[in-house]
């Protein structure tokens, strides 16, 4: 019983490593590429992201790690339910990297309740190399903004 188990369990992986028809893989086809005559649509212009600016910022730390930095933010929202929250990058200026706090509001009524059911914590990552150009990190919120500087 196990040595027809075995055989069968190393022709399925000798098939799943070749381009054949027999390999499993292959029955509903790959990607394949766009026809020539189709274009991709240019932006037009820089976009802007729809969410609204956290209203308030509450904590700001960066954690050295292996490979760069941690960049993390606590943000304070009037409500409780936000959601889709991140960090936007603006362009490093002067040594400078400044981000957003951005967070989609809840779709209805949300209730206020303690700080700490409000909290919003968002992350994002600097690698070392990014790091070599920046001395100072800003996050900006609606009402405030940290600051972090080497």
């Amino acid at each position: 019983m196990r040595r027809p188990l075995l055989v069968g369990l190393a022709l399925v992986l000798a098939l799943g490593a070749c381009g054949s028809r027999l390999n499993p893989l292959n029955w509903f086809g790959g990607s394949e590429a766009a026809p020539a005559t189709l274009a991709p649509a240019a932006p037009s212009g820089p976009a802007q992201d729809a969410r609204p600016l956290m209203a308030q910022v509450v904590s700001l730390d960066v954690e050295p790690n292996r490979g760069g930095a941690v960049i993390r933010a606590v943000g304070l929202p009037p409500t409780q339910g936000y959601w889709d929250a991140e960090l936007v990058a603006r362009p490093v200026q002067d040594g400078v990297i400044t981000y957003e706090f951005r967070a989609l509001p809840p779709p209805g009524p949300a209730a206020v309740s303690t700080q700490a059911s409000r909290e919003v914590t968002v992350g994002a990552f600097l690698s070392a190399y990014q790091l070599r150009s920046i001395n100072q990190i800003t996050v900006v919120a609606a009402g405030n903004a940290l600051t972090s500087r080497r």
